[in-house]
């Protein structure tokens, strides 16, 4: 009975014993990993701060700049982890580790991916950085005011007054048009005048009257241009240049620009006309005019 008790516990001795030498043995290989990990560490929060002082110029949006700040700590402390196993003599951990990382990444990245492809589009915009908060733009036919962003998404209040959620994978890959980057925008306005007017008085007549619109800019790019004889008109097209966005604003200045005209028009005599149909009721099976207003009055009678 004795026998078998006295061979485990020194068989369990024995394990301590080994495991105790390969600590001591590996006290100076640990000492240098816990000051590799503490280098690391620190390392690591000067990149953090580094990468949000250059954020800072860059984006305006908090939580790209705190996420981008956390992974760019994290992928420090990474190496640093890879660094100290090494060091202790665990490179099958190491090894391990990487597969592990890279199984899970994969199956993430399915089970994800919509989620994950918002979160890196998002992070591209950030970087890109096509528009701002408080920008007026249009994406996928939807046009309004940027409100925020967050890591999923864009979100656009219209001027109809709905918040939409636009996902940022759609925003990145789709055509972004931002009316505030350049800082202004052309309208352009199509009109139409009867064949009796005289062509260079009317031309005259509203480069003068866009020309005197207060809002306008660059009045050496006012564009006037005939471009078709019409059914009933000869048609032209006025393109001018405004302040955008700014007061009085697209809307304001496209109505003002068009009483304007239609103003200087009325008091010069020049007609806006307007397509005009003549019935006719003489055609094979059908019937004349006067003949029905006197068929009528015999009715009547």
């Amino acid at each position: 009975m004795n026998i078998e008790i006295k061979e485990p516990l020194e068989k369990i001795t024995g394990k301590l014993e080994e495991w105790l030498n390969a600590l001591i043995e590996m006290l100076p290989n640990m000492a240098v990993a816990i000051l590799i990990m503490i280098g690391f560490v620190l390392l690591g929060k000067f990149v953090k701060r580094i990468v949000h002082k250059a954020l800072l110029k860059t984006d305006s949006n908090k939580a790209i700049r705190d996420l981008l700040c956390s992974i760019s700590y994290y992928i420090v402390l990474g190496l640093g982890l890879f660094f100290i196993l090494d060091i202790l003599n665990l490179k099958q951990a190491v090894l391990s580790l990487l597969a592990g990382v890279g199984v899970v990444g994969l199956a993430l990245g399915f089970a994800f991916q919509d989620i994950a492809a918002n979160l890196i589009s998002g992070i591209i915009l950030a970087v890109r950085n096509p528009f701002h908060v408080g920008d007026i733009i249009e994406v996928k036919d939807v046009m309004g005011t940027v409100s925020r962003t967050n890591l999923r998404a864009t979100i656009i209040t219209t001027f109809q007054g709905q918040e939409v959620f636009i996902p940022n994978k759609d925003v990145l890959q789709s055509n972004i048009i931002n009316y505030s980057t350049l800082g202004n925008r052309r309208i352009d306005l199509a009109v139409g005048v009867s064949y009796g007017d005289n062509l260079e008085k009317v031309e005259e007549l509203v480069l003068e009257t866009i020309h005197s619109l207060e809002g306008v800019i660059r009045k050496d790019d006012v564009i006037f241009d005939y471009v078709e004889f019409g059914s009933s008109s000869i048609n032209f097209n006025i393109r001018f240049w405004i302040t955008y966005p700014d007061q009085p604003g697209f809307l304001s200045m496209r109505n003002k620009a068009i009483k304007k005209i239609k103003q200087a028009f009325d008091e010069n005599d020049i007609t806006i006309p307007f397509p005009i149909r003549t019935l006719d009721f003489g055609i094979k099976g059908g019937q004349k005019l006067s003949e029905m207003q006197i068929k009528s009055a015999n009715e009547n009678e």
